[in-house]
Parts: C-alpha cells; structure tokens; sequence
C-alpha cells in the first residue's frame, strides 16, 4: 500500500479527555497527529495502522506491556525513526520532512526527556542546559547563562551550574534534563520513561513537577511510561498498546479504564492481574 496522501483526522477530541484537563471550545486543534502509522524493522512489524491525537496543554501516557512497542512509536513521534506507512505531523507538519529548515524549526518547538537523562558526563549542567540554546540561538553567552540558571531553578536545581553529572543523584540527572529540554521554551515536552530507576518518592516528586510545569506553562506532554501510580497521578488520557495487537488497544482516562473496561487486557494491566485472572483488583 503507498504511503500517503492521508486526508486529515477528525479534529473534535473525545469526550473523556480527563478529570483534570478542560479544553476551551475554540481550540480543539490537535497539536500531534499519529496518522495510520505503521512501524517495521525489516520483517517484523511492530506497529500497524495506529492513529491518535494530542491535544494542546494536555498530558497523554503511552502505556503497555514490554515489547509492545511504546519506545519506539515515540522515537518516531520525534522523528528518529521514519514510519514504514504513514506520518506525524506536529503543528500540521510532517516530522519526517525532508526540508532541513522545516524540521529545524520543529525540533526547536519540543524538547525531550530520554530515560537515562541523556546528560553529556564531560559538560558541566550548565553546559549541558545552554547546548540547545548555541545550537538553536544567536544569544550571547551572557543572556545563555541567564536562561540556564532560570531553567535549573526552575526544576530546584539551583547552583548546580558548575556540577558535573557524576556528582549528582539519578532523580537530579532527570530533572537537569527535563531543564534540558526546557531549554528553549517547547510547547511540547516528550518523556521516555521518565521515572526509570527512581526510588518512590523521588518518583513522586517527579511527577509533582512534571504536573506543576504542566498546569503552570500550559505545556503539552507526551510521555511513556509503565508505572501505574504515575499514570494516575498526572495523565489526563492514556493510549494503551499490546503487542499482540501490534496497536491500541484503548484510549481514554486511565481510572474510567481501570473500573469499567470489559477487555481482560485492560483489566489485567490496570489492576495488575496476570493474564487469565479474573475480576479486579482492589
């Protein structure tokens, strides 16, 4: 089957967006579209025909059993990967443009948060931080410092400029690269994994700034992750994969899902049931 042309996805977002995400009427405009993306590493598909849609200011969750494809359909919202049918447009462009100047700008409109912080171990945090912004930017030195140390205070990092990522904990790695990210001010920010290797209540304080930058910046989130105390704490919706399927399996508010989904595998992961369990969880 080629690929593309692909005529446009409905733009109305569905009625349970979430408890806690109110879109005003006027702007119901998604800012991603995953349109009919199909994802295949020689001959193994891992994905097929999947399509959904984020909305602005929201945070969506990513979220499956191992293998079943989250990482990657990320890695190919982002652009590192191209789809082997379909597309993904931010902003109604084409991640996979081939025109440089276009995907510049959209690289500079979304910064990312890999699982392991993605920190350059020989660079300061501050330089680590500023690396965007002398890539992306003609500011001066002065002005980069500036932002630097706004970017790290803003994540409670504050005078970790001169701090070399060995010298900090696994929960400060992760916050010095969603300062990272924050760089040069996304309207989308991207997590893979974000509370990976954390202990719990740095997990949860993780969270807590993810849904303070959220609500405060009005920034659209995207985010992959398994952890099921995070997803109820800060996810508006959730898209749910399975490996079998090689797609989604359910969309919506996680606890809607949890309590009235008939799909065993839905249940099964909400409720942290093996498969072939029966009933829910407490």
């Amino acid at each position: 089957m080629a690929s593309g042309p692909w005529p446009p996805l409905p733009k109305t977002p569905p009625a349970n967006l979430g408890r806690f995400l109110i879109l005003p009427v006027s702007d119901k405009t998604p800012v991603i579209m995953v349109d009919r993306l199909t994802a295949r590493f020689g001959d193994q598909t891992i994905l097929e025909n999947v399509s959904f849609q984020v909305f602005p200011g929201e945070i969506l969750v990513i979220l499956g059993g191992s293998g079943c494809g989250k990482s990657t359909l990320l890695k190919h919202m982002i652009g590192l990967y191209r789809p082997h049918r379909g597309r993904v447009l931010i902003h109604g462009e084409d991640i996979n443009t081939d025109n440089a100047a276009s995907l510049r700008r959209l690289r500079q409109g979304f910064g990312v948060l890999f699982q392991a912080g993605a920190l350059f171990g020989s660079m300061t945090l501050g330089e680590n931080v500023g690396l965007p912004l002398l890539e992306y930017t003609d500011l001066s030195a002065a002005a980069i410092a500036l932002i630097v140390k706004m970017k790290l205070g803003l994540v409670s990092l504050a005078g970790y400029e001169n701090h070399l990522p060995e010298e900090i904990s696994g929960g400060m790695k992760k916050r010095a690269g969603l300062a990272r990210a924050m760089a040069l001010d996304p309207t989308i920010l991207f997590f893979d994994e974000p509370s990976a290797g954390l202990d719990p209540i740095t997990s949860v304080e993780l969270d807590l700034l993810i849904k303070g930058i959220n609500t405060g910046m009005g920034t659209t989130m995207v985010i992959v992750t398994h952890e099921l105390e995070s997803i109820f704490n800060i996810a508006h919706r959730v898209v749910m994969l399975d490996k079998d399927a090689r797609g989604i399996i359910a969309v919506g508010d996680p606890l809607e899902l949890k309590e009235y989904s008939t799909d065993p595998r839905v249940v099964n992961f909400f409720n942290r049931q093996p498969p072939g369990a029966t009933g829910k969880g407490t």
